[in-house]
């Protein structure tokens, strides 16, 4: 799950890199207004998986020690 998230991230980022290079070059309005509207869609989205995989690392890292202070629970031996 978090290969393919990776793979997302990065699928992203080469896209709104693809978008600001367009933004360099010499564009129509209806085209400028494309790619930006692109732009910002492929940045919203990075931003939403890159939130959501941060939480997910944060609450797995949270019940990992929470885990370790059990009695009885060596995390070493579960990993």
């Amino acid at each position: 799950m978090i290969d393919e998230k990776l793979v997302r991230l990065r699928t992203y980022r080469k896209n709104v890199e693809r978008y600001l290079g367009l933004l360099q070059t010499t564009l129509t309005e209806i085209e400028r207004q494309y790619v930006e509207m692109r732009l910002t869609e492929e940045q919203s989205a990075m931003e939403l998986l890159s939130a959501s995989s941060f939480q997910m690392a944060a609450e797995a890292n949270v019940a990992k020690q929470a885990c370790s202070r059990q009695p009885g629970f060596n995390a070493a031996e579960k990993s």
